[in-house]
């Protein structure tokens, strides 16, 4: 029940500091900073009580009572769609990673909200109910639901609270999001009815979907649904162009959550989904979606370099980082996936940590323009020593996590494809 408290408290939790706001300017504020500390402190008091040793075992993907964390209540019985939700070592990371960067949002928006910050308080909790609900969904209905949670508020924090060109840049986010997640919903559908074709009945459950035998050409086709849903969420090269102007444009609190949490959910999607349901598809696909991740890696880094908008620059550098993330999932090694979810973990803190220095220098300078920022050290030497840490981390400055990741990627990459790594 910790795992659907966690949802209901951030979904409530948006809803009463939307309310709050008719009480007082700043009440809505206080309701989502409490909202997550509570969601925090239920997640570390269930985990406390979960034996030691049960961490280092690796739960069996087809049995969900060897997972950490397992509950199962029928929802739509007639299609075999359940309210299920499992917790193993990969989800606990990711919901952790969340819900700290979430109180960043939230602390990161504090003075820099004035139109509805209740209502923009609500949206941040929101996404994050969403984002928590994906990383635990183990019913592929319910995945996709909360797929769609997450997406329409971070539409209207672009939207509505977005910088001058907020309205191309939500609505490019949410055509190339909805687009994908419809073509996810098809795919799921199709292996649902594959699987009821079998003789097995209808069922969403992530553990039955697992055993599903279909075809290899059937495997292929539904698999790049899922592979391209995901890659454009990533995103990978060359789904990426709405990445730039959505972080470009949204609130600082809105790029925290983009870059650091939103991005991940597309890795996850690989990871939990894709590979593991299709194994034999993902092996012969490895070598092109390999293929996009070096391309990602490379293009993602240069067009970096051409940058002046500060943001534009970290937004570009993501992609780049991302492209990682994609080369060490295709690997497939034990070395290679290590380094990929260290790389969603450490580039979620680092790239975070420079949006809201970002925000920070345009919220007093009134520009994003890296030009125009010449002497400020000087001006700011606290801010420049941060600016500099977390520059030199996204960079992978060796004894830092972002070096860590991309090192162990390589080296898994390398034992699979020398050419590629």
């Amino acid at each position: 029940m910790m795992m659907v408290g966690l949802i209901v408290l951030l979904l409530l939790g948006g809803g009463v500091a939307w309310w709050a706001e008719s009480r007082g300017a700043g009440y809505g504020r206080w309701v989502s900073l409490a909202s997550l500390a509570l969601a925090l402190a239920l997640l570390l008091a269930s985990i406390s009580q979960i034996p030691a040793q049960q961490f280092s075992l690796v739960p069996d993907p087809a049995d969900p009572q060897s997972w950490l964390l397992h509950f199962k209540l029928a929802w739509i019985p007639r299609f075999g769609i359940h309210f299920e939700l499992a917790m193993d070592g990969l989800s606990l990371i990711l919901v952790m990673l969340t819900l700290l960067l979430g109180l960043v949002a939230v602390v990161s928006s504090w003075d820099e909200i004035e139109f509805q910050p209740g209502f923009f308080q609500a949206n941040i909790l929101w996404i994050l109910a969403g984002v928590v609900g994906v990383f635990l969904a183990m019913d592929l209905f319910l995945f996709f639901l909360f797929w769609e949670v997450m997406l329409v508020p971070m539409y209207l924090l672009i939207a509505i609270w977005g910088h001058e060109d907020k309205a191309f840049a939500s609505m490019k986010f949410f055509i190339f999001t909805q687009f994908s997640g419809l073509l996810m919903l098809f795919s799921i559908l199709v292996l649902a009815t594959l699987y009821a074709d079998a003789g097995n009945g209808f069922s969403f459950s992530y553990f039955d979907l697992l055993g599903v035998d279909i075809s290899a050409s059937a495997a292929m086709w539904v698999m790049l649904g899922f592979f391209i849903a995901f890659t454009v969420k990533l995103p990978a090269f060359p789904v990426h162009t709405w990445l730039p102007d959505a972080h470009t444009q949204a609130p600082t609190a809105g790029s925290v959550i983009l870059a650091g949490i939103l991005l991940k959910t597309g890795a996850y999607g690989l990871l939990r989904c894709a590979i593991p349901l299709f194994p034999e598809a993902s092996i012969d696909f490895a070598p092109v979606a390999m293929a996009l991740g070096a391309a990602g890696v490379i293009y993602g880094a240069v067009l970096a370099f051409a940058q002046t908008d500060f943001k534009r620059l970290v937004a570009y550098s993501s992609i780049s980082h991302m492209g990682f993330v994609l080369l060490g999932l295709y690997a497939w090694n034990a070395l290679a996936i290590q380094g990929a979810i260290m790389q969603m973990v450490a580039h979620g803190l680092s790239t975070a940590a420079l949006f809201m220095t970002a925000g920070a220098i345009q919220q007093r300078l009134h520009t994003r323009d890296m030009g125009q920022m010449g002497g400020l050290w000087q001006q700011m030497p606290r801010m420049g020593a941060c600016t500099l840490f977390f520059a030199v981390a996204s960079l992978g400055l060796p004894g830092l996590g972002n070096c860590v990741a991309e090192f162990l990627v390589l080296v898994g990459l390398f034992a699979v494809n020398p050419w590629m790594a």
